[in-house]
């Protein structure tokens, strides 16, 4: 079976290394144009482009793949690789570019979406980050069947994990894309002996991941001690929750639900203690004690080494607005 692959992320490179391993012929590899990224902003290559030249499989990286007047020449190379690969899937994998309809057409089985979540809930762009932010409970893997419309193809396989309470979107993430390498070889092996099944997702449970916004990891003391803990686990790695301290911008990454009761005399952020064991802070509703924090430019640490280099002390408030109240 030929197989085209349009991923760009580590997500991706995941399930097109287990495609690979399971030998099936990927004639192309479609991936997002080099982006600049760290610190000195450098071109590179995305993990999918990076795995394709280790391998040596063909790849393009158009910036569009429509066919109208706006086509730029990029695409009218993607264009011509696509048609001439004679492939007879397509596998797509946080590939980050809308397929158009001539290509959903194209491959005699269609093309294979894998999504991150057990559809119909989250669908979209984020599906682990609102998992977890969300406190649910389980997520998963959904081969699609791909169609015009945002993750509404039929379900052809799903795969279920547990979130643990401690899991981040960088742990569940790995835990998604070895489940999604799995479930697509298996997916393809049925497609090609005809023992797919397509089950319409249901009407009812619909929700929606949105893109993460990075305005959203400015902590809101005002939330529950729970959401904050949530959002800190779900924005980890990125874009990493993170509040304003002595005019600093601090990012939070390790935390507990402190038992102790919150006093009703103080600001929501308020420092209540800070010791090894923690960083104690009045929230909306409960208290959080945060365990690894990170200085602007510094390293992530575990909470007594950052005191080391940052003292904090009771009655220091995190993020302070005029609005702000107990």
């Amino acid at each position: 079976m030929r197989i085209i692959f349009a991923g760009t992320p580590e997500f991706a490179r995941v399930a097109l290394a287990h495609l690979h391993a399971a030998g099936f012929a990927i004639p192309l590899v479609l991936t997002q144009p080099d982006r600049p990224a760290g610190r000195g902003m450098k071109l590179q290559a995305s993990a999918v482009k990076q795995f394709a030249l280790e391998k040596n499989i063909p790849g393009v990286q158009p910036r569009s793949l429509r066919r109208d007047g706006r086509t730029p020449d990029d695409a009218a190379a993607a264009q011509a690789a696509t048609l001439a690969s004679q492939a007879d899937a397509m596998v797509v994998a946080a590939y980050g570019l809308i397929l158009p309809e001539w290509v959903l057409d194209l491959p005699r089985l269609g093309c294979f979406n894998i999504h991150a979540s057990v559809l119909p809930r989250w669908r979209g762009a984020a599906p682990i980050h609102r998992a977890i932010e969300a406190g649910d409970t389980g997520t998963g893997i959904t081969v699609m069947q791909m169609d015009a419309g945002l993750d509404t193809g039929d379900m052809l396989l799903v795969g279920k994990l547990a979130i643990t309470p401690v899991d981040t979107t960088g742990s569940l993430h790995d835990r998604l894309a070895a489940l999604g390498g799995r479930l697509i070889v298996e997916a393809l092996e049925l497609a090609g002996s005809g023992g797919l099944r397509p089950v319409r997702q249901p009407e009812a449970g619909v929700s929606y991941a949105h893109k993460i916004d990075k305005q959203e990891a400015a902590v809101d003391w005002r939330l529950s001690a729970e959401a904050i803990g949530r959002r800190i686990r779900a924005f980890d790695p990125f874009p990493g929750s993170y509040s304003l301290l002595e005019g600093e911008v601090i990012k939070l990454w390790g935390y507990e639900i402190d038992s102790c009761l919150r006093p009703l005399d103080v600001a929501c952020g308020t420092i209540l203690s800070a010791s090894s064991a923690g960083v104690q802070v009045a929230c909306g509703q409960g208290v959080l004690r945060l365990t690894a924090l990170q200085r602007t430019g510094g390293k992530r640490l575990g909470v007594a080494d950052f005191l080391r280099g940052f003292a904090l002390a009771p009655g220091m408030v995190f993020g302070r607005a005029p609005e702000a109240t107990p």
